[in-house]
């Protein structure tokens, strides 16, 4: 019998994330996926992880419940960077289900909640408005991605409109990927715990948080407190936000980068939707992997990896893997597996909003194609900015015309 080789003893740690350019893949992807799958690297805050980068493997992570999202979170345990929320917040879902307000959340997910897919064509016309007054360029990450996704989620928790702005600041701060503890998450969070938590007493407030209130009348829900509840709707915004706003971002730079692409979807509307599926598959939002601790001794590929390891499943390199999705740098709404792709997680993980994030970018992107027939960018993409040490990929900018 032979035996696998032990990793471990490579001289040469990878240092990861790669490439912080969303216009590309990283150089290294490829060459990982062939030769090395499971590959030993170094997080940026300085530990070793193996780095999975084939789509069987990293969906068998995804759906093994030896590896586990809410372990990473431990004390002690190897990192892919500092934590910027509370530690008991990383597993946010199975607190809500632990809680008891599963069915609340997953029913304020539902995109065919009444009059939410009306108000997400309006909103989007109305911020194409003002960029056409303000226009002819705009930077349209600011004026339309984050708006519109940040509107959507205070539509969605019942809370004005006029707090979007409050709950954004903190998410460039909440999303860094650093390797040392940040001042500024932990001043955040605890200053929109308060302001959640006071908007539970609004009688403005409405949707998820008006019925989060409510329960605190009901004996059933007795243990629930308000710091309890304002975490879910922190969580939500600022999850959510990101989530949303960077995909739709990031599926702005491709088309905009593939006009074949972006003029297939604008010359047909009804190609839209599975447009918005291929472009999950081929966009390079997620900037860093998604981290799994391993809680018993697993053999994954060639490898063994022990109880305490950390595992990062690298989503770009599973839905870029040809033996997956032949061809898989050709966007092809035609494909018969494109809903296959890894975008939303997977396993007991798998992301409970798909179907808003899909409706969220659907809507948009058929309002703005269009409103903007001629929508570019208005520089060169080599000039475009991109955010280093974040959770997403996004471009610091996104400059266009019409």
């Amino acid at each position: 019998m032979t035996t696998a080789p032990d990793l471990r003893t490579y001289p040469a740690l990878l240092d990861f994330p790669f490439s912080w350019d969303g216009t590309r893949p990283p150089a290294e992807v490829e060459d990982l996926r062939a030769a090395t799958p499971v590959r030993r690297v170094r997080t940026i805050a300085g530990d070793e992880a193996w780095l999975v980068s084939s789509y069987e493997l990293c969906r068998q992570v995804l759906k093994d419940d030896r590896f586990s999202l809410k372990d990473t979170s431990a004390p002690g345990v190897p990192r892919q960077y500092a934590l910027t929320i509370p530690p008991e917040v990383v597993n946010n879902m199975g607190n809500i289900t632990g809680a008891g307000l599963r069915r609340a959340v997953l029913k304020a997910l539902n995109p065919k909640a009444p009059g939410l897919t009306e108000w997400l064509r309006a909103e989007a016309h109305r911020l194409v408005d003002l960029m056409e007054a303000d226009g002819p360029t705009t930077d349209l990450r600011a004026a339309f991605c984050e708006p519109y996704s940040a509107g959507m989620h205070c539509r969605i928790l019942g809370i004005p409109q006029t707090e979007a702005p409050a709950f954004l600041r903190s998410l460039d701060i909440a999303f860094m990927n650093s390797p040392c503890p940040i001042t500024g998450a932990r001043i955040n969070w605890d200053r929109d715990i308060a302001r959640m938590s006071g908007l539970l007493d609004d009688p403005a407030t409405h949707g998820l948080m008006g019925e989060l209130a409510a329960l605190r009348d009901d004996p059933d829900y007795a243990h629930l407190t308000d710091e309890m509840l304002a975490t879910v709707g922190v969580t939500m915004f600022g999850a959510g936000v990101i989530s949303t706003s960077g995909f739709l971002a990031m599926a702005l730079v491709y088309l905009l980068t593939h006009p074949i692409a972006r003029d297939l979807l604008r010359d047909r509307p009804d190609l839209i939707g599975p447009g918005v599926e291929e472009l999950l598959r081929v966009n390079l939002s997620i900037g860093d992997a998604l981290p799994r601790l391993a809680l018993e001794d697993v053999r994954l590929g060639d490898v063994e990896v022990r109880a305490g390891e950390l595992v990062l499943v690298l989503v770009e390199g599973a839905n870029l893997d040809p033996e997956k999705f032949p061809d898989p740098h050709r966007f092809d709404v035609h494909r018969d597996n494109t809903a296959d792709h890894l975008s939303f997680g997977g396993g007991a993980h798998y992301c409970p909003a798909t179907a808003l994030g899909r409706a969220h970018a659907r809507i948009a992107l058929e309002v703005l194609l269009d409103r903007l027939p001629e929508l570019a960018l208005a520089v060169p993409s080599g000039q475009l900015v991109w955010r280093t040490g974040f959770m997403k990929r996004i471009p610091e900018r996104l400059p266009v015309t019409w």
